[in-house]
């Protein structure tokens, strides 16, 4: 659990938790508001920081964040279904995860061609625990 998230539970809460309709539905306590551009927010998983946020989606029922993990050469981008969010500090720009920083890295590869790709986003959801 990552200690600076006030709102973490001390278990790991599926994609599909209660309130939550699909993995890619943001979580009604976790603080969502579409006024907010979660653009370069830092990710925490539940084991640290875990990158910044390149681009988010607000649709009801596909929902992600696509988290950008490093630097340049080093780092990747992979998609976060909305579930795993547990909460959001918008006055530190902060958002966390219900998932570890291996989880996120080791996602499936990030492809913004195949956003609209069912089979590709049940294999995202399949990965995070859908």
């Amino acid at each position: 659990m990552h200690p600076r998230d006030p709102y973490a539970d001390s278990t790991r809460t599926p994609a599909t938790g209660p309130g939550i309709s699909t993995p890619w539905d943001y979580r009604p306590d976790a603080g969502w508001a579409p006024e907010f551009d979660l653009v370069g927010y830092h990710v925490e998983a539940t084991d640290g920081s875990v990158g910044k946020v390149h681009s988010a989606t607000k649709a009801t029922g596909a929902s992600h964040l696509v988290v950008d993990t490093g630097t340049w050469i080093f780092g990747r981008k992979a998609v976060v279904p909305a579930g795993t969010v547990t909460h959001i500090d918008h006055t530190d720009r902060h958002i966390y995860l219900d998932r570890s920083k291996d989880e996120v890295t080791s996602s499936p590869d990030f492809d913004p061609d195949r956003m609209d790709d069912a089979p590709y986003l049940d294999k995202i959801a399949g990965h995070y625990g859908r």
